[in-house]
């Protein structure tokens, strides 16, 4: 059989697995990636991939993997199974767009609708060509993000956080009906 990921490793690599099969360091599953490449190196022992899983219990898809990630990523992401880097995620919203929904969610929802829904969002926000497309999921995490609070002297607090009102000496009122209620007195409910 042909193999399309040809495992030729170097002295120092060879050293390296037989260094952590030796003292057993790291995961059983790195363990055993480093036997596999022991066994499937060309210039080594050069095993089939069926006897090299037959020898280790696992799959012949599991040496082909390691081989594969070896050739394309590297020595050391074969052996310790590092997943490759995730490009960065691109904002699909700008600043301007972001307050631009914002102001949309806050407005009156489209004829025959009693509230916005995510999806009524993001079709409105394709019609006005702020993006050429966006899912109802991107619509809804722009809306969850948190946003800066401010204090809010009038009420007492954060204007994210609960609101209380303060009387005149800072205490919190909590019973408001005793002081909006004209004609009663300040011991009873009447």
């Amino acid at each position: 059989m042909n193999k399309k990921y040809i495992v030729q490793l170097r002295v120092p690599e060879r050293q390296v697995l037989r260094d952590v099969i030796r003292k057993q360091s790291g995961s059983a599953m790195k363990v055993k990636r480093a036997h596999i490449l022991l066994k499937v190196d060309q210039k080594g022992p050069g095993w089939t991939d069926e006897q090299v899983a037959e020898a280790f219990d696992c799959t012949v898809q599991t040496v082909q993997n390691v081989r594969r990630r070896l050739v394309i990523l590297g020595f050391e992401a074969a052996l310790e199974k590092k997943a490759p880097p995730k490009p960065p995620r691109q904002k699909t919203l700008n600043g301007r767009q972001e307050s631009q929904l914002i102001a949309i969610r806050l407005g009156k929802p489209p004829r025959g609708h009693s509230q916005w829904s995510l999806r009524l969002l993001a079709n409105r926000v394709v019609e006005l060509g702020m993006v050429e497309k966006i899912s109802p999921e991107t619509i809804r995490q722009n809306l969850k993000k948190p946003h800066p609070t401010e204090e809010d002297p009038e009420l007492g607090g954060t204007a994210e956080g609960e609101r209380r009102i303060r009387g005149c000496h800072g205490e919190c009122t909590v019973n408001l009906r005793r002081t909006v209620q004209p004609g009663m007195s300040g011991g009873g409910d009447g």
